[in-house]
């Protein structure tokens, strides 16, 4: 069974754009784990907790999905789930200086693993977490970039 864990960060919150990416994904191999990263020092606005339940909540009824969080190397997260790969979302030109370093820490770390980097659909690439949740804080509509649970999730934290 060929494995790939798709790490976008924290999914703080998940996209359609990683959707998309996700989707892509299960095309290519068995089973694509979605590792949510705990990442205290990006301070998210949700919990590891609720963030896992997120993006499970998305993607039930998917077989070929699984979504854990985890707090450590993802590297080392990937050689425990047997993972072949690493997939990483690049929206543009500029993010592909990061993803390579990135790529060759992780392969530094462990030889065996590859990176893939796959890019969104064109309708979704210009979408991130941090801008979603920007539009969303001053009262905008998200629909078009978000699940319905995402949405509600966001639009319940922001009323608090």
């Amino acid at each position: 069974m060929k494995k790939i864990v798709l790490y976008p960060g924290t999914f703080d919150p998940i996209t359609k754009g990683h959707m998309d990416l996700v989707k892509r994904a299960c095309r290519l191999f068995d089973t694509v784990i979605i590792a949510v990263a705990e990442s205290p020092s990006k301070k998210p606005m949700f919990t590891l907790e609720e963030r896992v339940s997120m993006v499970r909540e998305t993607f039930k009824g998917n077989s070929q999905v699984e979504v854990e969080g985890f707090n450590g190397l993802l590297a080392h997260f990937a050689q425990e789930k047997d993972a072949l790969a690493i997939l990483r979302g690049i929206r543009a030109v500029s993010d592909f200086e990061f993803e390579f370093q990135l790529a060759n820490m992780n392969r530094h770390l462990d030889p065996n693993l590859e990176s893939i980097f796959l890019t969104p659909s064109e309708k979704y690439s210009y979408i991130s977490s941090s801008l979603v949740r920007e539009v969303a804080s001053l009262g905008g509509d998200i629909t078009a970039f978000v699940d319905p649970i995402v949405q509600k999730a966001l639009q319940k934290k922001f009323s608090e």
